[in-house]
């Protein structure tokens, strides 16, 4: 694609306009004539090759916004990826993100913008480190959050998200469960059941950096606010919040509460996506970001709907396994309310 193609010209102004009045208050105009021609571009594109495109929360604001068919959590993109009529799939999220659309759509293409866009948390465990667990605790179900790579999910009994864990672990109906691999988040749902929860120390490398320090500057500099916190934090910073929750549960939060301030204690780019929706909601921004979502831009979006690579792939074996503790959580479920 030529220079002239990704020109901001009076067009592509035009077409783009509309998601503009949307971002204005979060990109300045200078940067919007950069992204413009990209998002442009990438949306003539994508229904070209009739691509379907998923943004996490955690995805700046301009894919965000600018270029995503739907929004949400992992869970929530793989599910909407598996119900969608496209054939082809476009994760703008982190590999693992793109593994599980992979995993519970298979007979469709997924492509990933940066196949190096990792996770920390995910890198924390490996599948032989599972099976370590089982043979040290034989017969104790293993629940693995679902920030975890395929052969993870291979080898664990069912799945989690953030929202459900408490749901999933009690659902199990046993006095002890292994949790893997947030530390953190098994910490959060050891508080919210009698289940004894065996731990592995994985944590993000986000949420960790969070101090109660930093809530109560917070709240010193900005009175009357409201905080709300993932529980992949550590638990003293749980302990100063307002609320705790998962990505889906703090927009949900905001929605019913309308505070007049929040803080969400997470990944610095979901204040910027979720304020757009909330105008009346004064949002205090945390700085803290995820540099592997970083590696989602505009530019590799576009080189990979051009290319239609790279590809995501699973091992079928490894993913028939990795879909049961996937759909064993999915029909868990069905008896919660869940929030993903």
């Amino acid at each position: 694609m030529s220079d002239n193609t990704l020109a901001y010209t009076p067009a592509v102004k035009a077409a783009t306009g509309p998601i503009y009045e949307r971002v204005k208050d979060l990109i300045p105009e200078v940067e919007w004539a950069v992204y413009a021609p990209l998002i442009h571009a990438i949306n003539e594109l994508k229904r070209e090759r009739k691509a379907y495109i998923l943004a996490h929360n955690y995805q700046t604001p301009e894919i965000y916004h600018g270029i995503a068919d739907y929004t949400g959590d992992s869970l929530g993109l793989a599910q909407q990826g598996a119900k969608t009529d496209a054939d082809v799939i476009v994760m703008c999220g982190v590999r693992f993100m793109a593994e599980t659309a992979k995993i519970l759509a298979p007979q469709k293409k997924v492509l990933m913008p940066d196949m190096s866009a990792g996770c920390s948390l995910a890198a924390s465990i490996t599948a032989e480190d599972v099976r370590e667990l089982k043979r040290k605790y034989p017969g104790v179900p293993v629940v693995a959050y679902v920030n975890t790579y395929a052969d993870v999910r291979a080898e664990v009994d069912i799945c989690c998200t953030s929202g459900n864990a408490v749901e999933i672990v009690e659902s199990l109906g046993a006095d002890k469960v292994i949790f893997l691999p947030d530390g953190y988040l098994g910490r959060y749902v050891a508080t919210q059941t009698d289940v004894e929860i065996i731990l592995w120390e994985g944590a993000c490398e986000v949420h960790e950096k969070f101090t109660p320090d930093d809530i109560r500057v917070f709240r010193a500099d900005h009175p009357g606010l409201e905080v709300i916190a993932h529980p992949e934090c550590p638990p003293e910073v749980l302990a100063e919040a307002d609320f705790v929750g998962s990505t889906a549960g703090m927009i949900k939060y905001v929605a019913d509460n309308r505070p007049a301030k929040v803080a969400m204690i997470t990944e610095c780019s979901m204040s910027d996506n979720v304020s757009v929706n909330f105008p009346d909601v004064e949002f205090i921004r945390p700085c803290n970001f995820c540099p592997h979502m970083r590696k989602i831009t505009l530019a590799k979006v576009l080189k990979c709907l051009q290319d239609m690579g790279p590809e995501i792939h699973v091992d079928p074996a490894v993913a028939e396994k990795a879909r049961l503790s996937t759909e064993r959580m999915l029909t868990a479920g069905k008896r919660h309310s869940r929030e993903d």
